[in-house]
């Protein structure tokens, strides 16, 4: 399927994109080129071949997070220097 300058519109529409004429040109070409490397990948026999997200074998290396306690809510409303409210720190509103 060729790709077309209204198609290259619509899409540049869709995107909220305003695209000049000469732009226009220009990715009607490079997405009609990227189309076309996108159909001869599509004609590429993938019958019996696993899907992968990656080859590399590389995995995620997470360091163990154990649950420790926390500082006791009334000790640290008792040395805070700042006002508290409800049982919370006031602090200055940030934005």
């Amino acid at each position: 399927m060729a790709l077309t300058k209204d198609d290259v519109r619509h899409v540049a529409k869709l995107a909220r994109l305003h695209l000049t004429d000469e732009e226009l040109d220009r990715f009607t070409g490079q997405l009609g080129s990227i189309f076309h490397h996108l159909d001869t990948l599509a004609e590429v026999d993938t019958d019996g071949v696993e899907e992968t997200a990656q080859v590399n074998g590389l995995v995620n290396v997470d360091r163990d997070d154990p649950v420790l306690p926390s500082l006791d809510r009334e000790d640290v409303l008792k040395t805070s220097e700042r006002e508290n409210e409800r049982g919370m720190i006031k602090v200055r509103k940030s934005i």
